[in-house]
């Protein structure tokens, strides 16, 4: 999600809502879990937004909250390889050797279930590999930070700190945000620490936003494609990104966006 200023307040979520949130978060999770074997060399995106959207509307009787969304075209985001987030899926196919997002939001009964995971095609190579590893640790590092009382600039730093020191580097055009009956809410959650904002908002028990950092390969400047969606690294380096939908519960965190039976 692009960074904005304009503050807006955090929603604060009843036992009911949150109840809301675990199921349709579990959707999301599913989708991923329907997808994911059965990305292969050859097909293409646009095979892949197929897919999951007939998944999330006949098997799941859900919406994909990114279709028609400010315009965009599709069902879900495909990023592949030098793509960095907001991919539109198209004709073109995959190769061996490529790294693909495939970053869903399911709407259901009010609310949005809001996760992203990074697939292999084929044998990636050891960068690939080890950049995708490595970002997965750091939306895990992320998450495991989330407690009533730590702020979210607590979360950037950690991330940022742990990217940097295994030579990768974070995006900042783009963020995790409060997530509910809106798609994109209150708080922004920035994935490296901003001096200005400083510590930023105190996390509360019932807030519930995204973690979704954004690492590339090379430097982190990024660039906007023509279409007005596609982002890419400016310098043609990979990027990997993962994402989940985190609770803030009275003892720490709980992951809505978890498939059945698995850990963070």
């Amino acid at each position: 999600m692009l960074q904005r200023r304009k503050d807006m307040s955090i929603t604060i979520k009843t036992p009911e809502q949150i109840e809301k949130m675990r199921t349709v978060g579990r959707m999301a999770a599913s989708v991923l879990d329907h997808i994911g074997p059965l990305i292969r060399e050859g097909m293409t995106t646009d095979d892949i937004d197929r897919i999951c959207h007939q998944y999330i509307t006949e098997t799941l009787g859900a919406y994909p909250a990114p279709l028609n969304y400010k315009g965009f075209p599709r069902s879900v985001c495909t990023s592949v390889n030098n793509v960095v987030c907001h991919g539109i899926p198209g004709p073109k196919q995959l190769k061996a050797g490529d790294i693909v997002n495939v970053d869903v939001t399911v709407l259901h009964d009010g609310f949005h279930g809001d996760t992203s995971r990074m697939y292999f095609v084929g044998e990636p190579t050891v960068l690939a590999r080890r950049l995708v590893d490595v970002t997965y640790r750091a939306m895990r590092l992320g998450i495991e930070m989330v407690k009533p009382g730590a702020h979210l600039g607590e979360i950037g730093r950690a991330i940022q700190r742990y990217v940097e020191a295994e030579r990768f580097s974070v995006v900042r055009e783009y963020c995790g945000h409060g997530i509910g009956e809106q798609f994109h809410e209150e708080p922004q959650v920035l994935h490296y620490y901003d001096p200005e904002r400083g510590r930023g908002v105190e996390l509360r028990e019932g807030m519930c936003f995204t973690i979704e950092p954004m690492v590339n390969s090379g430097a982190r400047h990024v660039r906007l494609m023509p279409d007005g969606w596609t982002v890419v690294t400016k310098d043609r380096s990979l990027s990997a990104q993962w994402e989940h939908t985190v609770l803030v519960t009275a003892s720490g965190f709980e992951v809505l966006t978890l498939s059945p039976g698995a850990s963070l």
